[in-house]
């Protein structure tokens, strides 16, 4: 395979249409005030995730800084800065959720999986994070995966759930 120079580093040219494709909705939003989150989200749907090499484009690009555009992927948990795994299961800790069993879901899934909250599993498929609420209340203890919202779930329903996957 090729490699091409882009922003100081050796790219492959897979990695360079995905620039390529960056720099036009860049070319799009910039100099459009607040763009910077909605350039983020399309540059995570590019390339999976926000590793420094793509911020400091995005920041090279905008002509801000790099702790700007770091800032932004860091305090919205939306981004990621690490590769996500194919499916991404989320369990709700609010209120309802954690006092119905949400701990134990947890810390169950911790066990399946074999990872903590925040990584992803070695083959790939899975992330696995938590999430503050998903507005389920009334299913709790709920969980995600994906944009799929399992109700009343307990660590016995767990394996049958993730085999779906």
């Amino acid at each position: 395979m090729s490699t091409i120079i882009q922003n100081d580093c050796c790219v492959t040219d897979d990695e360079q249409k995905k620039f390529d494709q960056l720099a036009n909705i860049i070319d799009l939003y910039k100099g459009k005030e607040g763009s910077l989150i909605q350039i983020l989200h399309h540059a995570q749907e590019i390339f999976g995730h926000l590793p420094l090499e793509v911020q400091k484009y995005v920041a090279d690009a905008l002509d801000i800084s790099l702790s700007e555009v770091s800032g932004v992927v860091t305090f919205y948990s939306f981004f990621s800065t690490k590769p996500k795994g194919k499916h991404t299961i989320r369990v709700c800790m609010g209120t309802a959720c954690y006092v119905r069993g949400g701990k134990k879901l947890v810390e169950r899934l911790q066990d399946i999986l074999g990872v903590q909250i925040g990584e992803t599993t070695k083959d790939g498929k899975f992330t696995f994070e938590i999430a503050r609420c998903i507005g389920a209340c009334g299913l709790a203890p709920a969980m995600m995966i994906d944009d799929a919202v399992y109700k009343q779930v307990n660590i016995n329903k767990l394996e049958s759930i993730l085999s779906k996957y």
